[in-house]
């Protein structure tokens, strides 16, 4: 785990909205050191700038209360959405994800990349999706 922390993948200015304690127990943090490893450190060496994470892992009640899907890859610390600012930014950062044939289970351009979605699993599926 170079440039990312563990801390930064669980902010969540809903948890602390709603009083969520969004706290990942030592599977959760296994997870998360997964996808940093695996994708987010190899992800943010190649792309040469910050990337910011805005929602990491999310406890089933935060997930809950984001309207995320019941069986979102947050709540196991294996999913992160990211951005680097802009739709066009990050949808060069989307293109990087797959050029550098990174394990990610999903990736997904949300909201014609207003921000992009992308898991990690040691048997990754490629699954492209546009939502």
């Amino acid at each position: 785990m170079k440039y990312f922390t563990i801390k930064e993948l669980c902010k969540s200015s809903t948890a602390v909205w709603k009083k969520i304690d969004n706290s990942p127990n030592s599977e959760i943090i296994k997870n998360l050191e997964l996808l940093v490893d695996n994708i987010l450190d190899p992800l943010r060496e190649n792309y040469g700038k910050p990337i910011r994470v805005n929602s990491g892992y999310r406890c089933p009640e935060l997930n809950k209360a984001v309207n995320g899907s019941k069986t979102s890859q947050h709540m196991t610390g294996l999913a992160a959405d990211i951005t680097v600012g802009s739709p066009y930014d990050n949808k060069l950062l989307f293109n990087l994800i797959i050029d550098l044939d990174l394990p990610f289970d999903q990736l997904i351009d949300e909201k014609n990349y207003s921000w992009v979605h992308v898991s990690y699993s040691n048997k990754p599926r490629k699954q492209i999706l546009r939502l």
